[in-house]
């Protein structure tokens, strides 16, 4: 078997609610989409996920499938897809209100995974939350652990249970990756920089933030490494941070640093993937919704 990836968490079906009142539905989820997206840029993906034998199960089935993605385990262990209605801004952000049923199956992890990426509300929602950190216990130090936090707080709340969930999988995570507007959701009481460099302090190689228009930093306990956005017209935000995460994920790969701890990097390799990463998620936001680049088009 060839090497791979492993994506862990929710695919569901996006409702979105257009500025110019149009009404869409398009498959989507947070972990579905670092999957998509990593399948776009030729890396081979498995996805252990969650969705029912329904209508919009039988969407999410043919969107994976034609993405080239693989399922890592039976998604049929939920009795309703999940769903979420995504309404956009005029400023092209979207907001979110969520419809999710989270479990996650038995997953088997031989052979050995290069990376395993977690993210969003599969890490966080009970009861498969558990069972991603057991998953993610069992290949940690056989391959890169990667966590994009993404808080979801309109489902999952921002309480001290949620926070301490979340902490926990950083401590056993080699990158993460989170926003600005996470770290001020989660750390309230926190300067941004302060609650980035809290997360590094736990046991992370680097946590990346991502400031939307002001670019993205590599924090560790005593660097800190910066990279401007791109310009770009924004259609919507859709899927902009899980391409992001997908793209440094690639960007690990193309350096050969995937497949364990990582070490450290320098500063030059650090700014490249940060660039691609930004480069990547710029031409998902130049489009409406998660539509991911190929490696074409990078």
């Amino acid at each position: 078997m060839e090497p791979d990836v492993l994506v862990v968490g929710e695919a569901l079906v996006d409702v979105v609610h257009a500025g110019d009142g149009s009404v869409s539905e398009r498959a989507g989820g947070s972990a579905a989409n670092v999957a998509v997206a990593l399948a776009r840029l030729g890396r081979p993906v498995r996805f252990a996920t969650a969705f029912a034998e329904d209508e919009y199960g039988a969407v999410l089935a043919d969107h994976l499938s034609a993405a080239g993605v693989d399922l890592a385990s039976d998604p049929h262990v939920v009795g309703r897809t999940s769903s979420a209605v995504a309404t956009i801004g005029s400023d092209g952000a979207a907001s979110y209100e969520f419809d999710v049923d989270w479990q996650l199956g038995e997953v088997p992890v031989q052979p050995a995974p290069m990376a395993v990426h977690v993210c969003s509300l599969g890490a966080v929602l009970a009861p498969g939350a558990a069972d991603v950190r057991a998953l993610v216990d069992r290949v940690r130090g056989a391959a890169t652990i990667t966590y994009d936090v993404n808080a979801r707080p309109s489902i999952t709340g921002t309480g001290a249970d949620v926070v301490a969930t979340v902490e926990a999988l950083v401590a056993l995570s080699d990158v993460v990756k989170v926003s600005d507007e996470d770290l001020e959701t989660l750390w309230p009481d926190l300067p941004v920089d302060d609650a980035a460099r809290r997360l590094a302090g736990l046991g992370p190689r680097a946590v990346v933030v991502t400031r939307g228009g002001e670019g993205a930093s590599w924090v560790e306990a005593e660097r800190r490494v910066d990279v401007a956005s791109r310009p770009v017209t924004v259609a919507d935000t859709i899927g902009a941070g899980d391409t992001f995460a997908a793209a440094l994920v690639d960007g690990l790969w193309t350096h050969g640093l995937l497949g364990g701890r990582l070490p450290v990097l320098t500063d030059v390799v650090v700014e490249d993937l940060l660039a691609h990463a930004a480069r990547a998620a710029a031409v998902t936001v130049s489009r409406p919704g998660a539509d991911p680049p190929f490696r074409a088009e990078l």
